[in-house]
């Protein structure tokens, strides 16, 4: 009796399935991008493109590496196939806790997208690129906020019941103080009639979130249908400020 072939663990069948993307890569050359570069701690003199081979190509279009995406894909299919998963449960346990503390639904949109840049696209200056790329597509009040959030999140508010996150001890030290940029955005946002909204999305702001809790996207399915208005031609193929971004998204190795 012959012995039973032994069952590959979930890393071997990854490390295959790695292999066979790469190999689907052969005739294509990926470049990487300076910001990718910069976000490993290097300024290159020039990119790390390699030479050509006769017959070998810059990557241009789908990545075999990446999931597919539909030809006009919505947020959630972004959400789906683009965006981190740690990142969207905070996002919709912030959006749910928005809910049950009453907030009227377009700012419990506000509070389900308001890391959508740090979910689905980059960290850095993340209140400013999370409204550019939503901008288009949501009431002018979210977009602020979400923008706003960025410096509000750093001043506590005790009037509004709004207290410094104890976790911002941790993250960035007990003296840090936030860049001047910040503190001018604070002073306009404080100022501002929305100054509400964008104080909303931080009480909201769940840091704590509870990784044994299961919210769905589908929950809010009614309020991004309502509230989220949807390109005929698909995210990034519709020629709005934010075109390029999801387009960025949905191809991030495209050599231009």
């Amino acid at each position: 009796m012959s012995a039973e072939t032994p069952q590959k663990t979930m890393s071997e069948i990854a490390d295959d399935y790695e292999e066979e993307k790469l190999q689907e890569l052969e005739d294509r050359l990926v470049a990487r991008s300076l910001l990718y570069q910069l976000g490993d701690g290097a300024q290159p003199k020039q990119g790390k493109r390699g030479r050509l081979k006769p017959g070998q190509h810059l990557l241009m279009g789908d990545d075999p590496r990446l999931q597919e995406m539909p030809e006009k894909p919505t947020l959630l299919d972004f959400v789906r196939l683009r965006f981190t998963i740690g990142g969207q449960d905070h996002l919709l346990q912030s959006a749910r806790l928005a809910a049950n503390n009453g907030a009227p639904e377009k700012m419990v949109l506000a509070c389900l997208l308001h890391d959508i840049a740090v979910s689905g696209f980059i960290r850095s200056d993340h209140g400013y690129w999370g409204a550019q790329l939503i901008e288009p597509y949501v009431d002018e009040e979210v977009s602020w906020a979400i923008r706003m959030h960025q410096c509000v999140r750093f001043f506590p508010d005790e009037d509004e019941g709004y207290e410094y996150p104890v976790v911002y001890h941790r993250m960035f030290g007990e003296d840090y103080k936030p860049e001047p940029y910040i503190l001018e955005e604070y002073k306009r946002a404080r100022a501002h009639k929305w100054y509400g909204s964008a104080l909303m999305i931080c009480k909201n702001d769940l840091y704590s979130f509870d990784p044994d809790v299961e919210v769905g996207w589908e929950e809010f399915e009614d309020i991004l249908g309502r509230h989220f208005r949807e390109p005929e031609e698909g995210l990034g193929n519709d020629n709005t400020s934010s075109s390029h971004m999801w387009r960025t998204l949905r191809r991030p190795c495209n050599a231009l």
